[in-house]
């Protein structure tokens, strides 16, 4: 499994990526079969605290999940989308099953 992570308007540091690749990686836990993951890291130039946006991409054979999260902080952003797609990925696999 592959993770690719982008930041978009702001430079992340090496604390976050680590971050971010560490919670990816435990999806492999709900579903064994995903390709890769990409995770888009944004801040918006707003004057609301919730400006900065996750977008994670995850390929599995035959498929595709997005999920678009914002957040007042990039950890909470993207907890909240991996929550999301922890939810889907386990749809999946009972859908798979059945």
């Amino acid at each position: 499994m592959k993770v690719s992570i982008q930041s978009v308007n702001f430079n992340a540091d090496k604390a976050l990526i680590d971050f971010v690749e560490e919670k990816a990686k435990q999806l492999d836990k709900f579903y064994d079969k995903i390709i890769n993951i990409e995770v888009f890291l944004k801040v918006q130039q707003t004057a609301e605290k919730d400006n900065k946006h996750v977008e994670i991409k995850i390929s599995i054979p035959g498929d595709e999940f997005m999920v678009k999260k914002q957040a007042k902080y990039m950890e909470e952003g993207v907890n909240m989308a991996l929550d999301t797609l922890k939810r889907q990925l386990l749809k999946k696999k009972e859908k798979i099953r059945d």
